[in-house]
């Protein structure tokens, strides 16, 4: 089984490999035969119209596929056991998620849009912060491996087959803000079981929540889910 990463980036291909976090991660893995890269570069297309381009592609090209940003860290060496083992236990697999889901919660730590953290205890995965190795900070939400209504869309993961045969993709209406949270919302009503995944990764840079866009975003989302 492959494993491929499916990562969009505003500079070139050339320039990916040197100057994005992900790409100097990833470098080291080129002669791995079971690593392959599937790269949007110079992008300024919404993420789900891409992610559905790589899901469509791995209906000839089966492999396990890891959506995530170009500002991550890869950190752990055995980033492909412990995805491979966690794919065992669910069908989607991130970095960080929520047990429940709230009524109108716009953010999967989030109980509303003015941002009150939701209970440690529904709360999943470790994600670090920071510009490279040490981290900044590294925030423990909860204990990775447990199952999930929400995950973070900052890595997400499942195996072709299993995104193909359920016909589940992401929607296009949301070019970057909510599209995982529509996905996980799709997902829960395919029956599919969602859960964190213990990676180690040092992600660099924050989301923007409650700006413009993510307001507009949101009020798509809630007129698609009505909640």
């Amino acid at each position: 089984m492959k494993f491929r990463f499916v990562c969009a980036t505003r500079v070139s291909a050339e320039r990916f490999f040197t100057s994005t976090a992900l790409g100097r991660s990833l470098e080291p893995w080129k002669p791995a035969p079971y690593v392959e890269l599937a790269l949007f570069d110079n992008n300024t297309t919404g993420l789900p119209k891409l992610y559905n381009q790589a899901i469509r592609y791995a209906a000839e090209h089966p492999a396990i596929l890891i959506f995530l940003h170009d500002d991550i860290h890869l950190c752990d060496f055995f980033w492909s056991q412990h995805l491979f083992h966690s794919l065992r236990a669910f069908d989607i697999v991130g970095l960080a998620g929520n047990k429940r889901r709230a009524p109108g919660q716009p953010v999967w730590s989030f109980l509303n849009d003015s941002f009150q953290w939701d209970d440690a205890s529904n709360l999943s995965g470790i994600v670090a912060h920071g510009k490279g190795f040490p981290p900044s900070n590294i925030s423990v939400y909860g204990q990775p491996g447990q199952q999930v209504k929400l995950l973070d869309g900052v890595l997400l993961a499942a195996r072709s087959e299993t995104l193909l045969s359920t016909q589940l993709t992401f929607d296009e209406r949301f070019d970057f803000h909510f599209y995982d949270m529509d996905f996980c919302r799709q997902a829960e009503a395919k029956n599919l079981k969602m859960g964190t995944t213990p990676i180690s990764v040092i992600h660099e840079s924050l989301a923007p929540f409650g700006t413009d866009a993510w307001r507009d975003a949101y009020a798509k989302y809630l007129a698609k889910w009505q909640t």
